[in-house]
């Protein structure tokens, strides 16, 4: 059976999670699990995906702003980058629309 710092991982499950603890830091906690959409998660999919449909740039960004990442920190900067992308996008959006209406 696996052992982390004398306890058994069994006895640390919540739900599919495996706490691994650091004795030092107590808030420094890795999840065992991969996360969604092929591993690169719900942040990075929907910015590749972005580039087909940019509207999902916007939804990630909603869940940048909503602190979605607290969840599973690992997903922060897959959905930082869709809003610096959403930003992007509106910004060549504002100026194609003034060079085609000036």
């Amino acid at each position: 059976m696996d052992r982390v710092h004398g306890k058994d991982l069994v006895d640390d499950k919540i739900g599919e999670y495996v706490h691994i603890r650091d004795p030092e830091d107590p808030e420094l906690e890795i999840f065992d699990k991969p996360l969604p959409f092929c591993g690169c998660g719900i942040g990075w999919f929907s910015f590749l995906l972005g580039f087909v449909f940019p509207l999902l740039w916007y939804a990630s960004t909603i869940l940048y702003f909503g602190s979605y990442y607290h969840k599973d920190p690992r997903e922060r900067s897959g959905l930082a980058a869709c809003a610096i992308a959403a930003l992007v996008c509106t910004i060549a959006v504002a100026i194609a629309l003034l060079v085609i209406l000036l």
